[in-house]
């Protein structure tokens, strides 16, 4: 069990006990969810509170204990339950509702992509997906003649050596689903995105290998929550 963050006061009043206009959840439905703050939003999303703390307070806590929105939609279940007042049920809902935002992020981005030609929008699409993680993943998209994605997949999780990322990982699946190319990815959770040595290393052992099967590698693109590196738009790919 986390250690619990206590704060050095508690709110005095129940939300049930405030006037009906100001509560959150009331004043959302009459005038809908821009009118309720990110605390409010949060509140409602945690249905009450604690005998110490309401449920609007409770947010509160949170967002003090983790300074902004973005980096509390980033914590950890271990890292919410240090808030006192925040159990495995509370904070699994809160992880749940980042989440299902990510994802909607990331269908909105798969609709408006045409095809995987601009590295920005393929950076836009896998952000939500592998931009927040704490660790490293490498993905892998196959991409057909129509640069459309067949499918794509994980190869691996932690910090990427050659021995981790293997050319027959990633080319196994590229000559089963008859691929004519394909871009490779990985995040880097530091947030920095200039590529290390290892992050060149693999890449060149990549386009190598690629050439060698007619399966082309047109980008390796390293993913942050909100940015990105092109091995392709950099030069870097030969």
């Amino acid at each position: 069990m986390p250690n619990k963050i206590n704060e050095p006061r508690a709110y005095k009043s129940r939300i049930t006990d405030w006037p009906v206009d100001e509560r959150p959840r009331e004043r959302l439905e009459r005038l809908g969810p821009e009118s309720v703050s990110s605390a409010e939003l949060l509140a409602i999303l945690l249905g009450q509170g604690t005998v110490q703390y309401n449920a609007v307070e409770l947010s509160k806590m949170l967002l003090r204990r983790f300074k902004s929105l973005d980096a509390l939609s980033n914590a950890s279940l271990v890292e919410l339950q240090e808030i006192k007042g925040i159990g495995p049920a509370k904070a699994v809902t809160l992880l749940a509702a980042f989440q299902l935002f990510r994802n909607l992020q990331r269908s909105k981005a798969e609709q408006e992509i045409m095809s995987f030609r601009n590295p920005a929008e393929v950076a836009k699409i896998y952000q939500p997906l592998i931009g927040s993680s704490k660790q490293e993943r490498f993905y892998v998209i196959l991409l057909n003649t129509a640069m459309k994605r067949i499918l794509d997949f994980e190869i691996t999780r932690g910090t990427l050596d050659a021995s981790l990322v293997h050319p027959r990982e990633v080319f196994h699946a590229a000559v089963r689903y008859l691929a004519k190319g394909l871009i490779v990815m990985h995040n880097h959770p530091s947030g920095r995105t200039q590529p290390s040595e290892a992050d060149i290393k693999i890449t060149h052992q990549l386009v190598k290998s690629g050439k060698i099967l007619d399966i082309e590698v047109y980008d390796h693109l390293i993913i942050t929550s909100d940015n990105y590196f092109s091995f392709k738009e950099n030069g870097l790919m030969d």
